[in-house]
């Protein structure tokens, strides 16, 4: 038997001092969560449900309330989501108008036939699935409103640099292991500030914004997703453990990979078949946390 356990991950960027308290806050109150959940259930993919369900509704992040608008002026979202017991993974992309994508993500894994669903179609099938959405200023604060105005005033904006400078990327994604061993991952994002109507990033892509197979390790990232989608960074960590690394090696090894091969900036959490987790960044900061069923490890902004 393995001691449960979760990590969770609020995005890796520059992070400024002012909004630390924002991130520990909002991955403490998910983290908690998550222990409530995995102790009632025991269940991986509720747990991973109900943590990033619970930092999509905090404004903090860019997931679910919270996103960037798009060139267009639009709030388009992907989400991601894998039972590493059968590999069933579930997936939307570029969908509006959902409070919750991991739920539709969750639904797409559970009701159909197929991985992924995008846009109009995923829409579709979330109310087909009973599930209301909402005016696309439901999903808004303040601050992306006011950088999408800032950046319709530039001239070239450079979507890499969202990671590097002091420009809010909050994706968010979590990983658990439950009493068998049995491994979830999910992963949630709004995208990048500005990016083109319909770019679709790392987060809803299996293998590259998370991956969980119960052989190895469950896996979510953050970070540039044109990068991460280069290298298949989540599958890259999980391949390295099945190679005999450690968790703790894995995560570096994959990230100095990326970087490496691509320039890339990211993040990752990932948590092997023995119960071990870890995460490493290439990143100013990250707002990363973890717990056992007993409570919470830890939560912190690491720092590079």
């Amino acid at each position: 038997m393995i001691k449960p356990k979760i990590i969770v991950h609020g995005g890796a960027w520059d992070i400024p001092a002012h909004m630390h308290k924002m991130h520990t806050d909002g991955i403490e109150k998910a983290l908690r969560k998550g222990i409530e959940i995995l102790q009632k259930t025991n269940d991986p993919i509720e747990t991973v449900i109900g943590i990033v369900c619970a930092l999509e509704d905090d404004p903090t992040f860019d997931a679910g309330k919270g996103s960037f608008l798009n060139e267009a002026g639009q709030v388009e979202m992907d989400a991601g989501i894998m039972h590493g017991k059968d590999l069933s993974v579930g997936a939307v992309a570029a969908i509006q108008n959902i409070r919750n994508p991991i739920i539709i993500a969750n639904l797409v894994r559970e009701k159909t036939q197929h991985v992924m669903l995008t846009g109009d179609g995923a829409l579709m099938f979330a109310k087909e699935q009973g599930v209301q959405p909402v005016d696309t200023i439901e999903l808004l604060v303040g601050r992306e409103k006011e950088l999408y105005h800032d950046l319709l005033k530039e001239k070239d904006v450079k979507i890499k640099s969202f990671f590097e400078m002091k420009h809010p990327s909050d994706t968010v994604g979590a990983v658990v292991i439950n009493s068998h061993g049995n491994i979830a991952a999910a992963t949630s994002t709004g995208g990048t500030p500005f990016k083109k109507a319909g770019r679709v990033g790392d987060s809803p892509i299996v293998g590259a914004g998370f991956y969980a197979d119960d052989t190895c390790a469950g896996v979510s990232t953050t970070g540039w997703g044109e990068g991460i989608l280069r290298t298949l960074l989540a599958r890259e960590a999980a391949d390295q453990v099945l190679n005999g690394t450690s968790a703790h090696d894995a995560a570096k090894k994959s990230i100095a990979i990326m970087k490496k091969k691509v320039n890339g900036d990211a993040g990752l959490i990932i948590i092997d078949k023995t119960g071990d987790y870890a995460f490493d960044h290439n990143t100013p900061f990250m707002a990363v946390g973890a717990a056992t069923i007993d409570g919470i490890d830890f939560v912190k902004i690491s720092s590079r």
